[in-house]
């Protein structure tokens, strides 16, 4: 009777304590957010089936702000919610919201700050623009952070806060100072947007919040009593599942719930959220009084609630206990079966023991679980000895070792030879209870070699008898290689390999100061290669950069490891040679590397011959600062180069005088057009066979108003270096095109005027001729009343733009002199394949003219080979009758030098015009042409 007593109370208590869970009940989540991982214990719980198992059909809800999910679950549109620790503040104001459970042990707000120096501060904040929660709801994530602003001496009314707006471009662009973030989602974006940051977080403060809660309401507790329990167990399986499984969850995300955000980022959000969770440490769900009790304190100091508030029933109880009510009921009915009591009590006792036992064993089977596969490496060390006494399968992975080899190794037997020092400086400090714990990056060795790069937490845990270390790593070795490639790409040239212009100037810098302190001297080359260009225009980029390489080994060969070559750009290289003893070695290196770069260069099938011209300045003798030094060695350079290149010249002081003349001659003649000093000057062209004028060249002349009259060869180059020859191109025209519209209509119809064009006015894009046709159209001048005057090398490296330009002027009919013809490359294929109209004999030849010469005789075979080509010809620098004699007597068909007359301003030309006036039906048919 006893026996089927027993029995029969048993079978009431389980039945009586058996949940009855309705067959696939439907239920909302109303989350706090758009889908993310932040959530992905939800999404694993309904993927996996595990609110299928408990009955549940649960359908998710985004939500559109931070206090959605309150709304939603009080109205009752949703039964369950998410929600950050200000549910407490809710509780207290009389809402009926019961907290179940806690996701994140600590809470993932914090302040985002751009970053200003070495040393963060967060007074910093004070009087700046700052979005820190929303001004408008009462439960926000202003709730923590506030508090450690209060904590650190900052109040409210030091801030200007404004309106977030979520959106982390506004901290980038400076519309905001500071920012309250998720430690899990805002960095990832300012990283890759490469903005310098500092996040300070409320737990540097001793404000420990906890974050993502799961929550309901009392009516649903009290009305699904079972519906709730089952709920909650399906949900905090799923979370342990999601953060054991973080790239299937990833990957699920994507494909099922949202891709706003790319896989990378949701990868970093998972790997933020371990050390928020703690899934190994802490049983997922874990709430402690204490830390709720903190919170109201945090709430109190605030203002926000009441001193010795109380909050009973705000966290619920997942595991009651059994109900005894049925037994005191016994009890009280049979007194007399006491001692079926007692047996009933002590096999409860059995029962409740039992059930604890599994509980623990069924705890430690899940938490070994989740160690064995947790994403990031965890071994406990023993912290006397330093042996490993277990590890999980991702630590010896990461190690490159089994896990029995790891537990016959020891801590620092596997560190990298370089990191021990300092990680047992780290050690001696938490074994002496110095510091809690500590991280750091630091370097593993592997038994192949290879070196693995590691972030490890390092906690200090057991007891004084048997401490041990809890070690925790993570593997950035991608993150450090991808920081060194960029390291590298910053500060190296990606063709040579050598230091670029950053780090060319860092080591600069370092040796300047260097220097200040040990008394030497610096000697700088700035090296520029000679001809260089020819050799990329005519065999190819490629094989310029075959020569650049090249180029960069052999400098280097010329001068001490200790020196620094680098390239700036170009052709452009220069060397740091640092510690001088004697100044009259850098010649040595420095004819060294000319002798060096002279040697052909092997370029395929084809042989490269390029030089170099280097420019040499010494620190502290030429300048003292940096800046300085490089623009004298930059003209010292440029000296060598106008010296005739395949040379060094050392900077002096003239040469900075002759440059600053330069650059405010260049200034200067920048305002000469609109100052009225440029001046036209023409030089007669005389027809040999009448004596009579046809032709005249117009020259520009400058007449500064405190230099006086500049030559043209000075300025010249200055206007083509400036851009400011196309400028003056153009008046020079508009001034001709006037004069020759006078002369043709009262000296000769068939006068021309000639202009020189330099290889930049002629092979610029900006207007082209065009502009001067519609002008002599407007002026009522023909097109070949203007001869336009190029150079040999022109057509020698003639592109597309050069004839199209060509063609351009013979279909307007203004024709074209090709002048100093001799000189240069006098190549016969050019004349054949450009409309030319005259050649230029070059005065080289004319100056020594006599009877039977060299020059009389290569002056002679010009004039021949222009007329069988159809062209006429033009002697420059006639300046004896004996001269003009003798070209007349070759049939020479123009000419024009000091026999004539020099160069005269435009009023006393057109004078000397108006007095040898010839009638239009006198002149010869040539100056038609």
């Amino acid at each position: 009777m006893p026996q089927f007593l027993a029995g029969l109370f048993i079978f009431l208590l389980l039945s009586t304590s058996a949940p009855c869970v309705q067959a696939q009940e439907r239920v909302t989540l109303q989350l706090k957010h758009s889908h993310q991982f932040q959530f992905a214990g939800y999404y694993a719980a309904l993927e996996k089936g595990y609110y299928r198992d408990a009955g549940l059909d649960v359908q998710l809800l985004e939500g559109s702000d931070g206090n959605e999910p309150e709304r939603a679950v009080l109205d009752g549109r949703a039964q369950y919610g998410v929600a950050s620790s200000s549910l407490l503040l809710a509780r207290l104001s009389g809402k009926p919201l019961v907290v179940l459970a806690v996701v994140f042990q600590h809470s993932p707000y914090a302040l985002a700050m751009r970053q200003t120096g070495p040393a963060p501060d967060i007074r910093s904040i004070a009087g700046k623009r700052v979005m820190i929660g929303s001004l408008t709801d009462e439960l926000t994530q202003a709730d923590e952070v506030m508090a450690y602003l209060r904590k650190e001496g900052i109040t409210n009314n030091q801030l200007v806060r404004v309106e977030h707006s979520f959106n982390p471009d506004d901290l980038v662009k400076g519309k905001v100072d500071a920012m309250s973030i998720y430690v899990t989602n805002e960095p990832d974006y300012l990283d890759r947007l490469g903005f310098p940051y500092d996040i300070y977080s409320p737990r540097a403060a001793g404000i420990d919040f906890y974050g993502d809660n799961l929550f309901t309401s009392e009516a649903e507790i009290k009305n699904h009593p079972d519906r709730v329990r089952a709920f909650r167990a399906a949900s905090m399986r799923g979370w342990q599942y999601a953060m054991s499984h973080q790239e299937e969850i990833v990957d699920l995300i994507l494909n099922k719930y949202s891709r706003q955000h790319d896989r990378m980022h949701l990868l970093y959000e998972a790997r933020q959220m371990v050390p928020l969770v703690q899934p190994v440490l802490v049983e997922i769900g874990y709430m402690n009084p204490d830390r709720w009790q903190h919170i109201a304190d945090i709430y109190t100091d605030l203002g926000m609630l009441p001193k010795g508030v109380t909050w009973a029933g705000f966290l619920y109880n997942a595991d009651p206990g059994s109900d005894l009510t049925w037994l005191y009921r016994v009890l009280g009915v049979a007194a007399g079966l006491l001692v079926l009591g007692a047996v009933i009590h002590f096999s409860l006792l059995t029962r409740e023991r039992t059930r604890a036992e599994e509980t623990i064993r069924k705890g430690e089977q899940r938490f070994r679980t989740m160690f064995e596969a947790a994403p990031m490496g965890i071994a406990l060390i023993d912290s006397s000895g330093g042996q490993f006494r277990d590890v999980n399968p991702r630590f010896a992975e990461i190690a490159g070792r089994s896990a029995q080899e790891m537990r016959h190794s020891r801590w620092l037997e596997i560190c990298h030879p370089d990191d021990v020092a300092p990680e047992q400086e780290k050690m001696a400090q938490l074994a002496a209870q110095q510091i809690a714990g500590f991280k750091m990056e630091t370097r593993l060795m592997r038994p192949d070699g290879r070196i693995v790069w590691v972030e490890a937490s390092i906690n200090a845990v057991g007891t004084e008898i048997q401490p041990y270390h809890l070690c925790m790593i993570e593997d950035i070795t991608d993150k450090k290689e991808t920081e060194a490639l960029i390291w590298q790409q910053a500060n190296f040239d990606t063709l040579t390999q050598l230091p670029n212009r950053r780090m060319f100037l860092d080591r600069l810098q370092h040796d300047i100061l260097k220097s200040r302190r040990d008394g030497t001297r610096i000697a700088i080359l700035f090296i520029d290669l000679d001809h260089f260009k020819e050799v990329n225009d005519t065999l190819g980029h490629h094989q310029g950069d075959v020569l650049l390489v090249e180029a960069a080994r052999r400098i280097g060969a010329c001068v001490r490891q200790s020196d620094t070559v680098s390239r700036l750009g170009g052709d452009e290289f220069t060397v740091i040679l640092p510690e001088l003893s004697e100044v009259d070695r850098v010649e040595d290196i420095a004819q060294h590397i000319i002798d060096s770069l002279r040697m052909p260069f092997q370029l395929g099938q084809e042989q490269a011959f390029v030089s170099a011209s280097i420019g040499i300045t010494v620190y502290p003798d030429d300048a003292g600062n940096m800046e300085d030094l490089l623009k004298h060695a930059d003209q010292a350079m440029y000296a060598a180069k106008g010296a005739g290149r395949n040379r060094f010249s050392y900077f002096t002081p003239a040469l900075q005088v002759a440059a600053l003349n330069r650059m405010r001659l260049t200034n200067d003649l920048r305002g000469a057009l609109k100052g009225n000093q440029l001046k036209l000057y023409f030089q007669p062209i005389v027809h040999l066979p009448t004596g009579k004028i046809h032709k005249a060249e117009a020259l520009i002349r400058w007449e500064h108003p405190q230099r006086g009259m500049v030559s043209p060869m000075e300025f010249i180059p200055l206007a083509e270096s400036s851009g400011l020859i196309v400028d003056i191109g153009e008046w020079v025209f508009r001034e001709s095109a006037q004069w020759v519209k006078r002369w043709r209509a009262n000296v000769n119809p068939g006068f021309q005027v000639s202009l020189n064009q330099s290889p930049m006015e002629f092979q610029r894009e900006r207007g082209s001729y065009a502009d001067w046709l519609a002008y002599l159209q407007q002026l009522g001048v023909p097109g070949e009343s203007i001869v336009v005057e190029i150079t040999e090398g022109l057509l020698l490296d003639a592109n597309t733009s050069v004839t199209d330009k060509l063609l351009q002027l013979r279909d307007a009919g203004i024709q074209v002199a090709l002048d100093d013809f001799g000189t240069g490359y006098s190549s016969l294929s050019y004349l054949k394949k450009f409309d030319i109209d005259y050649l230029k004999i070059d005065r080289s030849f004319t100056r020594n003219l006599a009877p039977d010469s060299s020059d009389m005789a290569l002056s002679d075979a010009i004039i021949v080979m222009a007329h069988k080509l159809g062209l006429n010809v033009i002697a420059e620098g006639v300046e004896t009758t004996e001269q003009r004699d003798l070209l007349a007597g070759a049939g020479c068909d123009y000419g024009q030098g000091y026999l004539f007359a020099r160069p005269l301003p435009a009023a006393d030309f057109d004078a000397m015009l108006h007095q040898q006036t010839i009638p239009a039906a006198a002149a010869p048919q040539a100056t038609a042409a």
